[in-house]
């Protein structure tokens, strides 16, 4: 068969995928993500009391903020890939199927990180529909992100079918969905008066500014995965990763300035609550996080490299992007954990004055578990997939 020939059977045929992936790399990540086992069996059989670190002052911990992880992560995604074969912009549709199929997987992921945190989740499920509570914002970012994984499904089908029409308007679809469920998961937080450090209308545009920053690192990441590495892109993919650099690099810069003004307001005047918060984080039991993750790993060193190679080095915005989903997840970490540290009544019952926290093995395997079977089934989708738009 000629390679022409060849050529056009695989683009043809949805199960034509990337054989480069190693398939003993592929099992390895799954055997290890069974750890995760004993975290959901250990829930499953003595509950959540026993099973996780989280108290009645800090009732949110380590499964929330892996949860927010994987949905920021899943929205920035298909918000990035919209601008190849919703928004029309040519260079970034190399990127489509396997963005796509990436954000499906991490939202899938996030169900089931936070399927342990709720305790019955086939309940949850069942009571969402035949009892609804629209006055929740934790209603609406179930419902919302429910309707969002069945557009991001039907648009990688279309996608998998070269329907390009039917691929725009489930596209189109599942951008108005991610973006309405990705600010409603900042709501959650931002409608909750009780914690000023939370309060207020800048989470909701934060996450989703974060969401942008999370998918243009995972997809920097996964088209150099996918081709070999930097030096064996194609040039429609090394234009689109390079492109995309130069918006990470621009997105890193906003968000050091939103975090910048963040602080600021939160110390200036020190506002009840909302200063002993940042305090937690600048200079209490959270600061290596933030200093070391948040800010230098997650967001200087990243927009360091990007800005002194001016976005034209594919070698270092994958080094980049390495270093910010790093940093991003532990800054998903800190803005949970942070915003319950400060008691809301008889603080003089804690020890310093704050709560205190921190993640069980339960947790810790859970959370492990999840993030090796998503990297898992990515592998095992590219290489058996067509995910190539080439």
């Amino acid at each position: 068969m000629s390679e022409n020939t060849e050529a056009v059977k695989c683009s043809s045929d949805m199960f034509c995928g990337n054989r480069s992936i190693p398939m003993p790399l592929i099992i390895v990540l799954a055997a290890f993500s069974l750890v995760g086992l004993y975290g959901v069996g250990n829930i499953l059989i003595n509950g959540h009391a026993s099973s996780l670190g989280v108290t009645r002052s800090v009732p949110w911990g380590l499964l929330i903020s892996t949860y927010v992880f994987f949905v920021v992560s899943s929205t920035g995604l298909c918000l990035i890939s919209s601008m190849g074969h919703v928004f029309g912009i040519e260079k970034y549709e190399v990127i489509g199927k396997r963005a796509i199929v990436l954000a499906i997987l991490t939202l899938l992921c996030g169900f089931g990180v936070i399927g342990m945190e709720v305790g019955h989740p086939l309940r949850m499920a069942i009571y969402n529909v035949i009892s609804p509570n629209l006055t929740s914002a934790i209603w609406w970012m179930g419902t919302l992100y429910s309707v969002y994984m069945v557009c991001i499904i039907i648009e990688f089908y279309f996608l998998m079918k070269h329907n390009h029409k039917g691929a725009f308007y489930a596209g189109l679809a599942g951008f108005i969905a991610g973006i309405s469920a990705h600010s409603n998961l900042g709501a959650v937080f931002g409608f909750l008066e009780a914690r000023p450090f939370w309060h207020g209308p800048y989470l909701p545009i934060y996450f989703i500014l974060s969401a942008l920053i999370s998918g243009t690192a995972l997809i920097i990441i996964i088209m150099n995965i996918a081709y070999g590495g930097p030096s064996k892109l194609s040039e429609k993919a090394k234009n689109a990763v390079l492109s995309l650099s130069k918006l990470f690099g621009l997105l890193l810069g906003i968000i050091i300035f939103f975090d910048i003004w963040k602080i600021i307001t939160s110390l200036y005047g020190t506002p009840p609550e909302k200063y002993e918060t940042v305090m937690t984080l600048i200079a209490g039991p959270l600061s290596v996080n933030f200093w070391l993750f948040e800010v230098l790993i997650g967001m200087l060193i990243p927009f360091g490299l990007i800005l002194f190679s001016r976005g034209n080095s594919v070698k270092k915005a994958l080094m980049a992007a390495c270093f910010a989903v790093v940093g991003i997840f532990f800054m998903r970490y800190d803005l949970v954990v942070a915003g319950q540290l400060v008691p809301m009544r008889n603080a003089e019952d804690f020890a310093g004055g704050l709560a205190s926290y921190a993640p069980s093995f339960s947790e810790i395997s859970i959370v492990a578990g999840a993030i090796l079977l998503c990297c898992a089934l990515f592998l095992a989708a590219e290489r058996y997939l067509n995910l190539s738009e080439e």
